[in-house]
């Protein structure tokens, strides 16, 4: 059984935590009993917070974004188009707001070609669900947590978010990282090497 990731992992930059998440493995525990679902972490993107104009933060800690502001370690999910769900790590110190969404992953298991490219696919494919908001993802009994299974050396490169147009010059910004290379990225390659 692979261990969460401590508290300490996600109370750091934001930037820091979502580069440092590629090649990590989202479990999903099944709660009656089953095999966990795992895949590997290969695209996200950093949200800085309130000066972050491409971050639900960016209003303060309203009743939609309160918990990116802390503390870190837990499940911030919401939903795009009224339907599809997103999954974001809550990052940074408590009280600073900051999260990193999981764009895409890599699935682990033997027999389950879930589509798991882009944020929507993830979620579904994961089963992270709306009521997952909240969770603490540092505790192992948690439906849902991240782990280290101790492979090294991906090649990350990184570029603007995707669709965060309206975020002026946030929108250049390279905030999103990924494994470059890798099949199950959803986004454009547009690289730069970091």
């Amino acid at each position: 059984m692979l261990t969460p990731l401590p508290r300490s992992f996600y109370a750091r930059p934001t930037d820091r935590v979502a580069r440092d998440l590629l090649g990590k493995v989202i479990v999903r525990q099944d709660q009656s009993g089953g095999r966990p679902r795992r895949a590997r972490i290969v695209e996200v993107e950093a949200y800085l917070g309130e000066r972050d104009q491409a971050s639900h933060a960016r209003r303060g800690p309203t009743p939609r974004a309160a918990i990116m502001f802390g503390p870190p370690g837990h499940l911030y999910c919401y939903l795009i188009y009224g339907i599809y769900v997103c999954a974001n790590f809550v990052s940074h110190v408590d009280g600073v707001a900051g999260a990193v969404l999981i764009r895409a992953a890599a699935c682990l298991d033997e027999g389950d070609p879930k589509e798991l490219r882009g944020p929507g696919k993830l979620c579904r494919g994961m089963g992270i669900e709306l009521a997952h908001k909240g969770l603490d993802l540092t505790v192992p009994a948690s439906p849902v947590y991240v782990a280290e299974d101790g492979v090294r050396r991906l090649k990350v490169a990184r570029s603007p978010r995707i669709g965060v147009d309206y975020a002026g010059a946030w929108a250049a910004r390279p905030l999103r990282f990924f494994v470059s290379g890798h099949p199950s990225v959803s986004g454009p390659r547009v690289v730069r090497a970091v």
